[in-house]
């Protein structure tokens, strides 16, 4: 995590917008999207472990982390596009963690024939087939309600000790850097339109619409053992609709899979995209 830390951040201007984004190690190149009040610090433990074999190029999507402009999931897939011809990414894997995940699967329906493989990291249960979408597990509207009266500080109280948001893990550096993410994140997503799909909680057509045509590209679907229950199953029931899906759970591990257990997190990782990251459509 240190040496990679010390990596200077990078700004791409897009419309309405100005992206921080990390672009470091050589091989298969690899777009690393964040989810929810997280950043692309979220990814240090792959970066240091996994950018001996991979390029990986991650950033903060706008709105989060030290991009400007206003969260959007529409403009997050064009955000990333734009990243990608800029450093010339022809062909990439694609990794997206919980809302990032959304994002991810946009992308592939947006720029198929450019992804070689797709990764789906804790994804929403918005994304499961209908039948399996249980609930709401994030309450949108109490934080928004902080957040509308500027109680930024009570809200983030609030999130942290969400299962979410809560690690397995002991480490000090994982907490530390989690802790940091949490502080950056400006709550302005929560004061858009609640029909707007920039929160965590979107409406079903569009989470239909994701799914309506299911990409036929390797897929691995990720859940720590310990994430919630209802992620876990929904999970279960994406990998089983998507056509050539493949499933793992690691180990001592939460939401946050990759900073709870890093070491299984980026075994699991090294395995899969050893096996696609450099394919061919």
């Amino acid at each position: 995590m240190p040496a990679s830390s010390a990596t200077p951040d990078l700004y791409l201007p897009v419309a309405g917008a100005r992206l921080r984004y990390r672009d470091q190690g050589r091989g298969p190149a690899v777009l690393l999207i964040h989810g929810w009040t997280l950043d692309l610090d979220m990814w240090e433990p792959q970066v240091a472990q996994l950018g001996d074999s991979f390029r990986l190029v991650r950033f903060d999507r706008r709105g989060f982390g030290l991009s400007s402009g206003d969260a959007s999931l529409a403009a997050d897939v064009e955000d990333a596009l734009e990243l990608c011809d800029a450093l010339r990414l022809e062909r990439l894997a694609c990794l997206g963690m919980s809302q990032g995940a959304r994002v991810a699967l946009r992308l592939c329906h947006r720029a198929r024939a450019r992804l070689s493989c797709l990764i789906l990291d804790g994804p929403p249960r918005s994304l499961a087939p209908a039948a399996h979408r249980e609930g709401e597990d994030v309450p949108v509207r109490e934080y928004r309600r902080l957040i509308a009266r500027g109680d930024i500080d009570s809200f983030r109280r609030r999130w942290a000790s969400h299962p979410l948001m809560r690690l397995e893990t002991r480490s000090a550096e994982a907490r530390a850097l989690l802790e940091r993410m949490a502080a950056r994140y400006r709550g302005s997503d929560l004061l858009s339109d609640p029909a707007q799909p920039s929160v965590p909680s979107a409406p079903e057509e569009l989470a239909e619409r994701d799914l309506e045509a299911s990409p036929r590209i390797p897929t691995l679907i990720v859940t720590g053992e310990h994430d919630l229950p209802a992620r876990v199953r929904a999970a279960d029931a994406l990998a089983r609709h998507l056509p050539l899906a493949e499933r793992a759970s690691i180990a001592a591990a939460r939401h946050l899979p990759n900073l709870d257990n890093p070491s299984s997190y980026n075994a699991v990782l090294r395995a899969f995209l050893e096996r696609h990251a450099g394919s061919r459509p």
